[in-house]
């Protein structure tokens, strides 16, 4: 993986750097104080920070703060990138032509900036995800409990969509919660929240909440037992091979 680095570099070196990935269709990378004004379906202005900037050969740009897993501007892939210096400032643009979308990174100063060639072809081969578990449920209801009848997933509450909901055999209704790994208190919570919801709507009938995961902590088998909720053991690879 060859990679070329610049630490406190000259604006100029930045552009000439760029440029040439641009060019080889490198992966690039910029960290540094930029202000950002997008123009597309929308309009925005972002004032100058601290920000880092990464520049894909597929075309897609993400601009990231230093909080939070999603980018605070982006473009799609597809995008054309470009470069040039305007007096003391650094200009990255990233075009998009269908529909018509404008990124312009103005940098102040660039502390880091790098280029990189990566080398990765290979497929992600997502195994053992909820979905597993859910497909398994709803092909095999019994593997719940005997009589437990789906019908449907993703429904919608106050507290957010449950990923299964249903009946068992006395008509009760039932929450699903489902996940892949062994799971904690937070998962209780996120369970008790869809029950309650479900309750408001219907004060006439209680409603039963099951967590469905390979397993749970001790503090979450205590908070199951003191809020009235129930667990079944059921893992990703049981779903797959059944």
């Amino acid at each position: 993986m060859p990679v070329s680095s610049l630490i406190d570099p000259a604006l100029e070196d930045v552009r000439d750097l760029l440029d040439t990935g641009f060019e080889h269709g490198e992966m690039l990378t910029l960290v540094g104080k930029c202000a950002i004004d997008y123009d597309g379906r929308a309009s925005s202005h972002l004032p100058p920070g601290e920000r880092l900037v990464i520049c894909k050969p597929d075309g897609t740009l993400l601009v990231h703060r230093d909080e939070q897993r999603k980018p605070v501007n982006w473009q799609p892939p597809g995008s054309t990138h470009s470069v040039c210096l305007d007096d003391d400032r650094l200009i990255v643009e990233s075009v998009r032509s269908s529909p018509h979308e404008e990124l312009e990174i103005t940098f102040q100063t660039v502390a880091q900036a790098s280029r990189l060639e990566l080398d990765d072809m290979s497929e992600l081969a997502l195994e053992g995800s909820e979905e597993d578990l859910r497909q398994r449920i709803l092909a095999d209801p019994d593997i719940l409990e005997t009589g437990f009848n789906a019908m449907a997933t993703e429904r919608e509450t106050s507290a957010g969509p449950i990923d299964i909901y249903g009946q068992d055999a006395d008509g009760t209704p039932i929450a699903v919660e489902l996940k892949r790994r062994r799971v904690g208190p937070d998962a209780v919570g996120q369970l008790n929240r869809y029950v309650e919801a479900l309750e408001r709507n219907r004060p006439d009938k209680s409603v039963r909440g099951i967590l469905v995961a390979p397993s749970v902590t001790e503090r979450a088998k205590e908070l199951l037992a003191s809020e009235g909720l129930e667990f079944v053991s059921l893992t990703p690879e049981q779903a797959d091979t059944a």
